[in-house]
C-alpha cells in the first residue's frame, strides 16, 4: 500500500462533492457499487461511469458512457479498473473542468497515469478506498 498523510487523505474527502466512478457495477456485490452507495449516502454526488449499462440509474443517477459525457464540474474520478486500463482514464478525466483528484481503487497502481495528473495540478491517490478512509478518518 501507497502511503500518504492523513491530513492530505481528509482534506481530498472533505472538499469532494461530486465523484466520477468509472468502473460502476450493477451488481451489489461488487467493490464499484457498494462503494458508489456509501458515498452516495454520505451526501456526495457520484455519477456512474459504464458503457455497458448505459441509461440504468444506479446511485440515483443515470449511468453514462464516458468521463467526456459529463457537463459539470467534477471534483474527483474514482476508478475501478485494472491499473493497465487507467492510463486512457486519466487522460481523459484531466479534461474535466474542477477535477481535484484521480483516486485509484485499491490495487490498482498506474504510476505513469499518476504522473500525467500531478503535471496536470491533480491529486492523484493510488491503491486507497474512499470508503474505507472516509470511515476511517471521519
Amino acid at each position: 500500500m501507497i502511503n500518504y498523510d492523513d491530513s492530505f487523505l481528509k482534506d481530498v474527502l472533505k472538499r469532494t462533492k461530486t465523484i466520477a466512478l468509472v468502473g460502476a457495477s450493477m451488481k451489489p456485490s461488487r467493490a464499484s457499487n457498494r462503494v458508489g452507495e456509501f458515498l452516495a449516502n454520505m451526501g456526495d454526488h457520484v455519477i456512474p461511469v459504464n458503457p455497458g449499462h448505459v441509461g440504468d440509474e444506479l446511485f440515483g443517477e443515470k449511468i453514462i458512457a464516458s468521463l467526456t459525457d459529463i457537463d459539470i464540474p467534477i471534483d474527483m474520478v474514482d476508478i475501478f479498473r485494472s491499473s493497465d486500463a487507467v492510463g486512457p482514464i486519466v487522460a481523459e478525466a484531466i479534461k474535466l473542468k474542477g477535477l481535484q483528484t484521480i483516486w485509484m481503487q485499491l490495487g490498482v497502481i498506474n504510476e505513469d497515469a499518476a504522473q500525467m495528473a500531478a503535471d496536470a495540478g491533480i491529486d492523484v491517490i493510488m491503491d486507497r478506498c474512499p470508503k474505507i478512509e472516509r470511515a476511517r478518518l471521519m
